[in-house]
């Protein structure tokens, strides 16, 4: 089938109680892991571009490498979502490019200049059959070109409900990604974190039916961890969000989950095991092929916290 918008796996999820991965794609093996994953699971899958990765490896290769996996598995509904899109010309190329679905990132700015520009995304977005997911509230840690508060001040700075409601209501956005302590990064905490599972409750309440969206969360899995610090790396105050409480969310109303960091960590920790286990190592394929496979297992792993393996059928 070809590619999908967001509009029913969200439908789907928010009626049966489990969240949708999206997961950030930068090259060939970490798109390949990804998939080979989910047509395992038979999963419902959001595949993300960043602005940083457009940077890295182009539009044209990233898009032809999705197209690959759409054919290639016809029975799994794949949406491709821009991932904080910062400026109106940035989500209407990528509408134009053939994306399903966008992000207009605008929660730095004054609460209605946020809601001007998430209204003028939605606009040209939904004329063309895109949808739209915006941000309300900030996160803290840094993540490519998005950079967020400290960790002492993200919970200054959580979704206010009662704007929420206002807010989607001005923009007509498909989706929201709130702020509930959440923060981007593989460095997000100093200490494990609670979550603002009220304000999602209260949003919840004051928006039923309206899909919710997680950013920074991935676990920073202490096994890749150990491995990339086993293996000369030096990430020891690395610490994310507990699976426990994203499988919490997804059961209250947060229909996407951003994965981003856990791919690195996997695919970084195989590579790092290959060159020092075989230091003479030269072929790409002989390390990148391992850290797809680390990828795929991740992902696997995390169709189950989230709750949508076995949900691609009802999501087509």
């Amino acid at each position: 089938m070809a590619l999908v918008t967001s509009k029913k796996m969200f439908e789907r999820a928010y009626k049966n109680g489990y969240a949708v991965g999206a997961f950030n794609v930068n090259n060939m093996e970490i798109t390949q892991g990804i998939v080979a994953a989910i047509a395992e699971e038979k999963a419902p899958l959001i595949l993300q571009i960043s602005r940083g990765a457009r940077s890295y490896a182009s539009m044209s290769y990233l898009k032809a490498i999705i197209d690959v996996a759409v054919a290639e598995n016809p029975d799994i509904p794949i949406c491709m979502h821009l991932d904080h899109g910062d400026t109106f010309d940035t989500c209407k190329q990528c509408v134009d490019d053939g994306f399903t679905s966008v992000m207009i990132d605008g929660s730095h700015h004054p609460f209605e200049e946020n809601i001007r520009l998430t209204r003028q995304v939605v606009e040209y977005a939904h004329d063309n059959g895109v949808v739209v997911e915006a941000e309300l509230g900030q996160l803290g840690g840094i993540e490519e070109d998005v950079v967020g508060l400290s960790h002492d001040d993200v919970l200054k700075h959580l979704t206010d409900p009662d704007q929420a409601v206002r807010f989607v209501e001005k923009t007509g956005v498909d989706s929201l990604a709130v702020a509930i302590g959440t923060s981007h990064g593989a460095y997000k905490f100093k200490t494990a974190p609670k979550l603002a599972f009220d304000v999602v409750e209260k949003i919840g309440k004051k928006l039923p039916g309206f899909p919710l969206v997680m950013h920074g969360s991935s676990s920073v899995l202490p096994e890749f961890k150990e491995l990339i610090n086993k293996y000369g790396g030096k990430m020891p105050d690395a610490m994310g969000v507990p699976e426990e409480a994203i499988s919490k969310a997804a059961k209250m109303g947060v229909c996407k989950v951003n994965i981003d960091t856990d791919l690195r960590m996997a695919l970084t920790a195989k590579i790092r095991q290959v060159f020092a286990e075989k230091p003479g190592e030269f072929d790409p394929r002989h390390y990148l092929g391992p850290g797809r496979e680390a990828i795929k297992q991740m992902v696997k792993h995390k169709l189950h916290v989230l709750g949508c393996a076995g949900k691609a059928a009802e999501c087509m």
